[in-house]
């Protein structure tokens, strides 16, 4: 499972969708601002809703039509929620305590969180985590684009 949370981008947000329909994740939860795709049941206006849809359409190709994905406002109610379904929940983000993803075991049922793609994961919701997984960097740069974090997170944990 993965949720993203408070993302800008509708391209990063199709590029997710189709990795993790790539990757057979179950489902997607979209939350905060992040844009989502049009849904029957939609409140957006029209025009403002078929746009976003568009552009998520760009780089998911046809993706958000086939991964499931959900969108929800609040992200600690969502956390909560996977929490009491079994999940556990970590977020991809650097913390000091953070687990290096080639050191991580994941459990059996888990739910990755990527968040905003400058400043990253605010630290409100890594504490609603069970904790942090850090994606190690050998360049000058300090972190990965959010989408490629995900994928190298996800790809770990589909196959350990």
């Amino acid at each position: 499972m993965l949720i993203a949370h408070n993302l800008r981008s509708c391209h990063n947000v199709g590029s997710l969708l189709r990795t993790a329909e790539g990757l057979g994740i179950t489902k997607v939860i979209l939350s905060g601002y992040t844009p989502y795709p049009h849904t029957g049941n939609d409140t957006r206006l029209p025009h403002e809703a078929r746009k976003i849809h568009r552009q998520i359409s760009k780089t998911a190709l046809g993706a958000e039509n086939m991964v499931a994905w959900s969108y929800e406002e609040d992200v600690t109610q969502a956390i909560k929620s996977l929490r009491l379904d079994g999940f556990h929940i970590f977020a991809v983000e650097q913390a000091p305590d953070a687990i290096k993803l080639p050191g991580f075991s994941p459990p059996e049922r888990l739910a990755l969180v990527v968040g905003r793609e400058v400043e990253g994961v605010e630290p409100e919701v890594i504490a609603a985590c069970d904790g942090s997984i850090e994606i190690p960097m050998f360049g000058q740069k300090e972190s990965f684009n959010v989408t490629q974090a995900a994928a190298m997170a996800l790809y770990h944990c589909v196959f350990p």
